[in-house]
């Protein structure tokens, strides 16, 4: 709930500049009513129909966002070990973990079923042999689900589009009944439910419900032929609005449409959203640290760079930039950038602004989802502290780093 009151930008009620002046720039800053108000939107849209609303920890895994989440009612999503740790130092219930991702080892497999993990999205005839083996030697049977790939465009960045064929996630749909077939015959697995995700930032509701009824069709089917399917999960994906000209759908309106496909099924449905719930919940303080033109070009340079937030960089996303204390001013037309050593250092490219001088404080907007969680060390630059603000109140959520984190680890 970020709004500006006498012209100072604030986070629910804490102002932005007392922020900054104490934790220092950059930093990221995140609403727990934001956060709280998404979540609880899924569960309550879905309403009597059975569901999970699994929080995809890969968008923001910071232990109190986890813990947030957890208290309120979150079930979760994982893609690593690590990811799992997080939940469980969260305080989360790992039988409401699902595992997802193309690569599990052995390693992360036996951790996941020593820790009592709810279940596995598998995405290979291979993985599903390895987890058997891995769960007959540890003497226990877990529940599994193939992601399928339903070979629907999901309208998005190619990097972040994963529903098609060309794609290297799930199994083919038309493969799916074989598959299902030969999983049968492990001893140690049990076929629960069916899986997908097409991809993220999907701003129209037409691709997801099209998986959807692909995925639901293909669990009726292994239903009729004795699978015991009890779930669908259809993945997250849903887009925030990340400039003005970004209208994703409402939270409730892809729930509804979702359970009404779903709803005479006798299934339960899961989903796994992350940007949704918490993209629009945080912003990345920065402060203007010189003014710089070239030949009639204009940089705004900033002390946050693309180790801070690599978004802009990675996939030529964009996101508003607002000053933290507006005034009056005029214009500029400028590129916003940080002090990384690439050209492919900006947060921003020829962005109409008002007009800053150094020392300004400016809130890079949406950028609680694959902010910090795809921080870096580049160029030994420490990692950023987070904050999280729960009405008048904020604390420190991880400690800016030091010098001497950076070489944690390492030896002469």
């Amino acid at each position: 709930m970020f709004i500006y009151r006498n012209e100072q930008l604030e986070c629910e009620q804490v102002s932005l500049t007392e922020i900054a002046e104490a934790v220092g720039t950059p930093c990221y800053v995140y609403s727990a009513a934001d956060i709280l108000q998404a979540w609880h939107s899924y569960d309550r849209a879905f309403g009597t129909l059975p569901h999970e609303v699994c929080f995809a920890v890969k968008a923001n895994s910071n232990i109190a966002v986890l813990a947030l989440l957890a208290k309120a009612g979150s079930s979760f999503d994982i893609v690593s070990a690590g990811e799992l740790f997080r939940v469980l130092e969260a305080g989360g219930d790992p039988a409401r973990v699902v595992f997802s991702g193309v690569g599990k080892t052995v390693a992360e497999m036996e951790y996941a079923l020593a820790k009592g993990i709810g279940s596995f999205n598998c995405e290979s005839e291979q993985e599903l042999a390895v987890l058997n083996s891995v769960a007959a030697r540890v003497g226990c049977q877990v529940n599994v689900a193939l992601r399928v790939n339903p070979d629907v465009n999901a309208s998005t960045h190619p990097y972040i589009s994963t529903g098609l064929r060309q794609h290297k996630f799930g199994l083919d749909l038309v493969e799916a009944a074989r598959v299902y077939a030969k999983l049968a015959s492990f001893r140690n697995l049990v076929a629960t439910g069916v899986s997908c995700h097409i991809g993220s930032q999907i701003l129209e509701l037409d691709p997801i419900l099209e998986a959807a009824a692909k995925v639901l069709a293909l669990a009726r089917t292994l239903r009729s032929a004795g699978h015991p399917i009890d779930h669908v999960d259809l993945g997250g994906g849903l887009g925030i609005a990340y400039e003005q000209g970004d209208h994703p759908p409402a939270i409730e309106q892809l729930v509804t449409r979702l359970g009404q496909t779903i709803a005479d099924s006798g299934l339960k449905v899961m989903v796994e959203p992350g940007r949704s719930i918490v993209g629009a919940a945080g912003v990345l303080l920065t402060r203007v640290i010189y003014l710089k033109e070239n030949a009639g070009k204009h940089f705004v340079i900033v002390d946050a760079a693309m180790n801070d937030l690599i978004r802009p960089a990675l996939y030529q996303a964009h996101h508003e930039i607002s000053p933290v204390t507006r005034r009056q001013s005029a214009r500029m037309v400028a590129d916003v950038v940080g002090p990384v050593c690439e050209t492919g250092d900006f947060l921003a490219r020829g962005r109409d602004l008002p007009v800053v001088e150094p020392g300004d404080l400016l809130a890079v907007e949406a950028a609680g989802a694959y902010g910090f969680s795809q921080a870096s060390n580049y160029n030994s630059r420490p990692r950023v502290a987070e904050v999280l603000v729960e009405g008048n109140k904020w604390r420190v959520i991880r400690a800016r780093e030091s010098f001497a984190d950076l070489i944690r680890g390492e030896s002469v």
